[in-house]
């Protein structure tokens, strides 16, 4: 199971190996066996490594949830505190990343000394399914976790700040605001809550790039003709680590609740509930993020 799990993830055999402490030629064998146990390739080659079947794809969930239980069980035979080797997932997009990423994982390594975190990209749409799925162990999005399989905890509200390189150059109002060259932040690369804002007002915005990616952000804008309107916990890292400058969008925004998430069941691992409480401390300790 945990050859599958390792193949599954790192869609390679070397890596895989490399994962497990493991030869390439074990990965393998193990993998022959399972192919013959479940019936069907599991794993084909591809020119960027190996691709799960659909068969695969259908045990993947029931693996990892089988493993976690394994894992569950095997923690109560190391003493309470020590943390070597033991990994929890974090689901979180990278405006969260950049934001809070820092002063969280300084705040685990204070307090869960030798425990390995990964920070894995999710967001409101597809982080529910990372959940149950055991692909992220929390999770930190503007909503998208409604199950009855996951317990969640209500932040409070955020909202939207602009942001650019350019401080003489802001727009006064509205309609300045929407002829603005923009840097459009979303994973469709198309529309976004300016968009669905300036609609009511009977305007529309000009797109000159968009991204997927926050990180991108000040790269794009530096030494440039436009602004971006993003999370205001977002807006307010990058400003500070770029030199850039924000303000209010003149057009009124929407809030967006934030929501820390976790699957019901895995409540006897008291790593998780610790992490959980170090967010909470986060969230409302940093500069960054100013909740309603």
């Amino acid at each position: 199971m945990k050859v599958f799990e390792a193949l599954f993830e790192e869609g390679s055999a070397t890596r895989a190996a490399i994962r497990l402490g493991l030869t390439q030629s074990a990965v393998s064998a193990s993998l022959s066996k399972l192919r013959l146990i479940y019936h069907d390739p599991l794993f084909e080659r591809t020119g960027r490594g190996l691709k799960p079947t659909a068969r695969s794809n259908e045990l993947a969930p029931i693996i990892e949830s089988a493993l976690g239980q394994c894992r569950l069980v095997a923690s109560y035979a190391v003493p309470k505190g020590h943390f070597e080797g033991k990994t929890v997932t974090i689901g979180l997009s990278d405006d969260f990343e950049i934001a809070l990423g820092k002063q969280l994982l300084d705040k685990i390594n204070q307090s869960l000394k030798g425990i390995h975190v990964i920070y894995r990209q999710t967001h409101s749409r597809i982080v529910q399914d990372m959940l149950l799925r055991h692909q992220i162990d929390l999770a930190i999005t503007a909503g998208g976790m409604a199950s009855h399989l996951i317990k969640t905890y209500r932040l409070g509200k955020s909202n939207y700040l602009c942001i650019t390189d350019k401080k003489n150059d802001i727009p006064e109002n509205v309609r300045a605001y929407a002829d603005y060259p923009h840097l459009l932040v979303s994973s469709s690369g198309f529309v976004g809550v300016v968009d669905e804002a300036l609609k009511t007002l009977g305007l529309k915005r000009k797109v000159v790039v968009s991204t997927t990616h926050f990180s991108a952000v000040p790269f794009l804008l530096s030494d440039s003709h436009m602004l971006t309107t993003i999370p205001s916990h977002a807006a307010y890292a990058i400003a500070e680590m770029a030199n850039m400058h924000v303000f209010l969008p003149p057009a009124k925004m929407p809030s967006y609740e934030l929501i820390i998430g976790n699957r019901i069941g895995g409540k006897h691992d008291y790593v998780i509930e610790e992490i959980k409480q170090l967010i909470i401390d986060t969230c409302f300790s940093s500069t960054y993020l100013k909740l309603e």
